[in-house]
């Protein structure tokens, strides 16, 4: 495969660019090789600047559901560019979309719009602290919450209960109020609520996308949810990436569960830079202009954004599409388990909705430590391989593949042919 425009790009970058890119994960440092620089997308394919065709099962890391550019979706953007780019006041689409989105959550009366996931993460912990008058907070190993301090704490498998900045430049101070757990179990959190009495919150990805696809198990989801409620503890669930991507609405409702406070992004801004956070009206009133608790931003509920995100909403409504996007994740399940199977190659695979993750292990993947018991070096070969059949996947074995609804039959022919190939590829290069 030809990446010679992409790797001159990637050489030219470096100088005004750190690293060449705007976020790490696209600088392939995971899998190694030339980072592809991608030029245009239309429907189920993108296109990088070599002119390679890929099926694109990255679509934005999540948010381009309906594929990309679909002309709904861009007839209602364009209308509402010619009306301004943003006000630095409220419109009449930020109206629309929130009851659109307070009506798809049980329990959420009030939202508040944001400019990104990392912003609704930490306007929902200050709205935790500030409702409780609380100050620390539990999360899960493996789980992203964004980049903001409190949450960049490393835990590997012998510092699971201790807080350690997983990043230079925070200060051990900005963690102190950050408690770790493992996810799938139960008594880690447990222990660190009988330890602590100030904890005002739980922050957790109700199906994790940032250690690959682990489901929590409906034991530890349900009594996740049964001790914070009994100890006066608020459940925040981060519905960044789950969010609009097992069924119009969130993962809470089909877990059996429902948070106190709900953290939303990608979907809702259909491709452009959107977050929220929303709960019931005695949570959200302590919010300012209502409470004490401050939280701004001039672009918040950007006209575009919105419009973007009503017509993605409107549209993912009608066309229902969750019953389809389980038999599409059905079939490339099975791909990938009979391709790995063909070939001896211990594999597991995790899927929920319209969200997926093989795993090169023979384990069960649970909880982070197991994941990371992923052969990462067979996910590189992979992932190379499966780029020169033309299928784009995240650049990494921990981050989770995506599904739109613009997904035909000949494309998941041509995944079933890359799967079958890469995996050979695989069994040659590491099975010897």
């Amino acid at each position: 495969m030809n990446l010679e425009k992409s790797l001159e790009l990637f050489i030219k970058g470096q100088k005004h660019l750190v690293g060449a890119v705007n976020s790490p994960v696209r600088a392939y440092k995971s899998v190694g090789g030339v980072p592809l620089f991608i030029q245009k997308a239309k429907g189920s394919k993108i296109i990088d600047v070599d002119r390679n065709r890929y099926i694109d099962l990255v679509l934005s890391y999540g948010p381009m559901i309906l594929g990309h550019r679909d002309k709904r979706v861009e007839k209602s953007i364009l209308k509402a560019l010619k009306n301004g780019y943003t006000f630095g006041a409220t419109s009449k689409g930020e109206l629309k979309i929130a009851k659109m989105v307070c009506d798809s959550f049980p329990g959420m009366d009030k939202v508040r719009f944001v400019n990104s996931g990392t912003e609704a993460v930490l306007s929902a912990l200050r709205l935790a602290r500030a409702f409780t008058n609380k100050d620390k907070i539990i999360k899960f190993s493996g789980c992203y919450h964004g980049h903001s301090d409190a949450l960049l704490v490393a835990a590997g498998s012998g510092l699971v209960t201790l807080s350690i900045p997983g990043s230079k430049g925070v200060p051990t101070d900005a963690i102190k109020n950050t408690l770790i757990a493992e996810y799938n179990n139960i008594e880690s959190v447990k222990n660190q609520i009988n330890k602590y009495e100030d904890i005002a919150a739980v922050i957790i990805e109700p199906i994790a996308g940032n250690m690959g696809v682990v489901l929590p198990n409906k034991e530890f989801i349900s009594e996740l949810r049964k001790i914070t409620k009994e100890k006066g503890i608020l459940l925040i669930l981060d519905e960044v990436m789950t969010g609009y991507r097992s069924k119009f609405g969130g993962a809470q409702e089909l877990l059996g569960i429902e948070a106190d406070i709900t953290c939303l992004g990608k979907v809702i801004g259909g491709g452009f830079p959107v977050g929220a956070y929303g709960a019931r009206n005695e949570i959200m009133e302590t919010v300012a202009p209502l409470g004490d608790m401050y939280q701004a931003g001039t672009l918040s509920g950007n006209p575009i954004a919105m419009a973007c995100g009503i017509a993605t909403l409107k549209e993912l409504k009608k066309q229902d599409p969750y019953d389809k996007f389980n038999e599409v994740a059905e079939k490339i399940e099975i791909f990938l388990l009979e391709a790995a199977k063909e070939n001896n190659i211990d594999l597991q695979v995790n899927r929920f909705g319209s969200m997926m993750s093989p795993f090169f292990s023979s384990e069960d993947i649970v909880d982070f430590k197991s994941a990371q018991t992923s052969d990462t070096e067979k996910f590189k070969t992979f992932f190379w391989n499966m780029i020169d059949n033309g299928v784009f996947l995240p650049p990494s074995q921990f981050e989770a593949w995506f599904l739109s609804t613009v997904i035909s039959k000949k494309d998941l022919k041509n995944i079933e042919k890359a799967i079958k190939t890469s995996m050979k590829a695989v069994a040659d290069k590491h099975n010897s």
